[in-house]
Formats: structure tokens, sequence, C-alpha cells
């Protein structure tokens, strides 16, 4: 690779001698990297109409497979045909930590079936704890074991939720290893210090960082995101939340997340190329994707 992205400078050199080495190189760097966007959310309401564009973007930007996360389950059938016009799209099914009030007594069989009745189906979640927006506790926590189960079963990973939570959902977890067995996953969005952050990696979780690991006062996730094991780490948008600087503010999309790999390249002093290899062969091996050229 990196002999033939030398040859490809040589060809641009001469043919364009006015073009900066800079602008040559990060051209030719996203033209043959790919990145997987671990976590979005696009069949919500400020995409619709936009996908077309939406899609060009992430291409533009390297973006080769992207994981589509579900809120609840009755998301599962729009999701599904969000993934039928655009191939590189992955999916999960589950109930998100702030909507447990939805679970019913069939909702576990529910998403079992779902899960399996799509081989596009990667993961089960959105799971987690979520004890900053609710306190209903114990429910969160009886719908999340609930959930373990259906991965477990289903030999899938969890795509985990955790705000304000992590001390309890270390808790939750350890003891659920220990009576049920391990699950594997991704600690999605996250926002942890380095202690905390360790507690998911000896549980074995891969993390995923989003576009809060861009922002200034963000100082504690940036200094976990230094001493994640590279063969741990994933990247997200998690769109259309959390923009990255320099788009904060603005509705997040999947092309954002080479922002995000930028910033996790530096904070490492890591070649951006490296990351984007080392996350895009992660992601494959955590969902079991395949990216069409491999």
């Amino acid at each position: 690779m990196q002999r033939l992205l030398f040859h490809v400078w040589e060809i641009i050199k001469f043919s364009y001698p006015n073009v900066s080495r800079t602008q040559t190189s990060k051209a030719i760097h996203q033209v043959y990297m790919q990145l997987v966007d671990t976590h979005v959310h696009i069949n919500f309401d400020v995409f619709q109409g936009n996908l077309d564009s939406l899609q060009q973007r992430w291409q533009e930007a390297g973006v080769a497979h992207l994981i589509h996360s579900c809120v609840e389950p009755k998301e599962f059938q729009g999701i599904q045909s969000i993934a039928d016009r655009f191939p590189e799209l992955s999916f999960a099914v589950g109930l998100h930590p702030l909507d447990v009030a939805q679970w019913q007594s069939d909702t576990a069989r529910e998403i079992e079936a779902l899960a399996a009745s799509d081989r596009r189906v990667v993961a089960i979640g959105e799971t987690g704890l979520d004890f900053y927006k609710a306190d209903n506790q114990e429910q969160q926590i009886l719908v999340l074991q609930q959930q373990l189960k259906i991965a477990q079963k289903l030999n899938l990973p969890v795509i985990i939720h955790c705000r304000n939570a992590a001390a309890k959902l270390n808790e939750v977890l350890t003891d659920f290893w220990q009576r049920e067995g391990s699950v594997k996953g991704v600690m999605h969005c996250w926002g942890g210090n380095e202690t905390e952050t360790q507690w998911f990696l000896d549980l074995g979780f891969y993390i995923s960082y989003s576009g809060i690991v861009t922002f200034k006062n963000a100082k504690q996730v940036q200094m976990a995101a230094k001493v994640v094991p590279s063969d741990r780490l994933l990247i997200e948008t998690d769109c259309p939340f959390l923009a990255p600087v320099p788009f904060r503010g603005k509705t997040n999309e999947p092309s954002y997340v080479l922002h995000v790999a930028e910033q996790i390249a530096q904070l490492r002093q890591t070649p951006l190329e490296q990351i984007a290899q080392q996350t895009t062969a992660n992601a494959c091996r955590l969902f079991g994707i395949q990216l069409k050229n491999q």
C-alpha cells in the first residue's frame, strides 16, 4: 500500500506541480483509507429525504461500512429498509435503557426473533444503563440482563450505552459474567476516565469513541483514548448527535467519523491511516463483517 501511495503521489506531483504535498497526501489517504462508523441512527427524521447525499459524503470521507443501532424494536423494519438501499449498512436490534418502560413479557422473544431473522443483524442493542436522565435503575438492570442473555444465546456482541452509571454497570456485568458467562461487546460513545475504561477492557469490551473526544474540555476522555489497546479501539459518530469539532452544535453525520479518527491519531501520535486500518479491522472482527475489497 505504501508503495502504491508513493507512485500516486509522484504522478500527481508531475501533473499538478502547484498542489501542496499536504493537500495531496490528505486526498490520497482519504481515497485509500477505509473507515467503519460503528454507531449511527440515520433512520431519524432529520435525515429523511437526504440519505442519498448523506451516502455520497460518507463515501467521499472513506466510510466503507456503518453499524446502525436500534433504540426500540419497532424501528427494525425501517432500519431494514435503509439497509436494503445501502449494502454497506449492518444493524442491531434492542431496547435503549431510556425506553425500558416499553419492555413487555414478550419483548425478549421479539428481539431474539428479529435478530435471527436477518443476517445483516450483527449486534444486540443498544442496551445498557443511563442514570443521568432516568432513575429507574432496577428496571434498567433487568432489561439489560435480558438482552445480555439474548446476545449470549445468538453469539452476537452487545452495544452498551453507559451514562453516569459506570460503577453499577461494571458491577452488573461482572456479576453476569460470573453467573452466566461472558458476552462480547462495545462500550459505545465512551466518556469514561482511565480507571473506568480499564474496568470494561478487563471484561473484554471494545471501546468506541465519538465526537466527544474532539471537545476541548473532554480531558479525561482524551486521556483514556491514549491508553486503550489498539486491538480494542473503535470509532463512531452516534449521529445525528454529538458532532465533532469543527462541526460541534450541528447535525452529526457518518462522514464526520473521519474527524474522530484524526483526533484519535493525534492523541495517540499515530498515523491516521494506521488508526483507520486498526479500527476498521477491529470493527470487522467484533461485528463479523467483511468489507467488499477485503
